[in-house]
């Protein structure tokens, strides 16, 4: 009986020891925000769909909304657009038509 219990307890911990190992690998992956939701792009940040404002997290983030989605990138600070006094927001809603 002791020698089946033996057994029994060694093959439960040799089939968790890949989920023990793999733990490091997992706990490793990377939180990003997605810029799907972004509506009106400017040089210091962009405004999402839901009006509320955001920095870019860096440089890469910032070329890959002007590189994609030219025609609602602006090259100015969102406070320094004149168009109208909403600092930056714009009113057109271009994603419900995409």
């Amino acid at each position: 009986m002791k020698t089946i219990l033996k057994t029994a307890l060694l093959a439960v911990a040799l089939a968790g020891t890949p989920l023990i190992a793999s733990a490091p690998a997992s706990a490793a992956t990377d939180f990003s925000i997605t810029l799907g939701n972004a509506a009106f792009g400017y040089s210091d940040g962009y405004w999402d769909r839901d009006h509320h404002w955001h920095n870019w997290r860096n440089r890469a983030e910032s070329n890959y909304f002007r590189d994609h989605y030219k025609d609602h990138y602006f090259a100015m600070r969102h406070n320094h657009d004149r168009k109208d006094r909403n600092q930056g927001w714009r009113n057109e809603r271009w994603w419900d038509h995409h």
